[in-house]
């Protein structure tokens, strides 16, 4: 399948399902299971800075940065509910807001040389071009300009329950699109190794500073969760999230 048939059947599933994630797995939350951005202070200092948000969803994780000071918020998603969503949660921010529907595997219109932050929260694994998307956001930001992903770990979904028990159910090391199960197959979104994501950054000239893969349980674990995609149990066993930190030479 083509990149631009994936991206209709991408879009598709999005337009008719973004109202229940609107809010969910947004700044200070990198991930499920996943230390947040309140332990881990990967940004640091925010205020009067220009800030990218790569699917940027319901606006959340960019209201968040406007609250925290933020000069400039910028977003662009593949779905016209999820900008309109934005548009409305933003309209009251001092900040400048400019939000675009767009894959991010194109260029809107946004600046090069730009930026001092561009973020994804669980967004960037969606792309179907890996290496051109992340070319884009190296020629978004500033030289010295930090970008920070997290996205669900490549190892969660070859893991699969079965009874009481859990079993590698596929192949690690095959990459390439795949119907996801936990959309009832409706999208398709690339596998990718770990490695993948790490030497594309690498190639494309990034260099990485931090790549956390640490479990955060909760207390208790409310009831039918270890019924659902993101299980306390099967967080015991492997991470659900990834999250990376890289600068731009």
């Amino acid at each position: 399948m083509k990149t631009e048939e994936i991206l209709q059947l991408n879009k598709a599933g999005w337009e008719q399902s973004a109202e229940r994630f609107f809010g969910r797995t947004a700044l200070p939350e990198l991930g499920p299971f996943a230390p947040t951005e309140n332990d881990l202070d990967l940004f640091g200092e925010v205020a009067n800075k220009k800030v990218l948000d790569i699917g940027c969803g319901s606006g959340h994780s960019l209201q968040y940065m406007g609250n925290n000071g933020a000069k400039e918020l910028w977003g662009l998603d593949l779905t016209k509910k999820q900008i309109e969503t934005a548009q409305e949660l933003l309209q009251e921010q001092r900040a400048l807001v400019m939000l675009y529907e767009s894959p991010m595997e194109e260029n809107p219109g946004l600046p090069r040389d730009y930026f001092d932050i561009v973020y994804s929260i669980y967004a960037l694994g969606w792309t179907v071009e890996l290496e051109k998307t992340l070319t884009h956001i190296h020629r978004y930001l500033k030289p010295g300009g930090m970008f920070i992903f997290s996205w669900e770990h490549p190892m969660h979904d070859r893991i699969k329950r079965v009874d009481d028990s859990f079993i590698l159910d596929k192949s690690y090391l095959q990459e390439g699109p795949e119907y996801n199960e936990a959309w009832n197959n409706t999208v398709i979104i690339p596998h990718r190794k770990l490695s993948t994501y790490i030497n594309t950054l690498v190639t494309v000239g990034f260099e990485i500073e931090k790549v956390i893969d640490d479990v955060v349980l909760p207390n208790v674990a409310t009831e039918g969760n270890n019924h659902r995609w993101y299980s306390v149990d099967k967080a015991k066993l492997i991470p659900a999230t990834f999250i990376i930190k890289a600068r731009k030479k």
